[in-house]
C-alpha cells in the first residue's frame, strides 16, 4: 500500500477535526492545530504520489508525513494523559502512531514500490 494512500484521508480528517473543534468549541487551537497538520500531510501525501507518478520515490515527503504524524502522537498523546478524554486527544493520538508506524515501515521498507513498466 502507498503511503498517499493513507494519508490524504488523515489529512482530511485532521483538517475537519480542526474546524469541527472550532464550531463546536469555539477552540481556536483545535482550528489551526488540525488544519496546519492536516495540510502539511495533504501536501506531502501530493509530492509522494507526483513522484509515484513519475516513477520515483519522494523519501521528503514520507519523512515529512513521518515526522508529522509523531508529533501529533506525542502532542495528542500527553493531552490524553492529562485529560483522559478519548475524544479527540486519545483518538488522534492513536490514529497518529497507527500512521508513525505505518511511515516508518515505508522508510524502512524502501518507499512505495513501484509498478513495473508493462511491455
Amino acid at each position: 500500500m502507498h503511503d498517499f494512500c493513507f494519508t490524504i484521508p488523515y489529512g482530511l480528517v485532521l483538517v475537519c477535526g480542526g474546524v469541527l473543534g472550532y464550531i463546536n468549541k469555539g477552540s481556536i487551537a483545535s482550528l489551526a492545530g488540525g488544519v496546519v497538520s492536516g495540510f502539511i500531510l495533504i501536501f506531502a501525501s501530493y509530492l509522494s504520489l507526483n513522484a509515484f507518478r513519475n516513477r520515483k520515490n519522494s523519501y521528503f515527503a514520507i519523512t515529512l508525513e513521518t515526522i508529522c504524524a509523531a508529533a501529533l502522537t506525542w502532542v495528542m498523546g500527553q493531552r490524553y494523559i492529562e485529560t483522559s478524554k478519548v475524544m479527540p486527544a486519545g483518538l488522534v493520538a492513536g490514529i497518529s502512531a497507527l500512521m508513525t508506524v505505518f511511515y516508518l515501515f515505508k522508510l524502512a521498507t524502501g518507499g512505495n514500490h513501484l509498478p513495473t513498466k508493462a511491455e
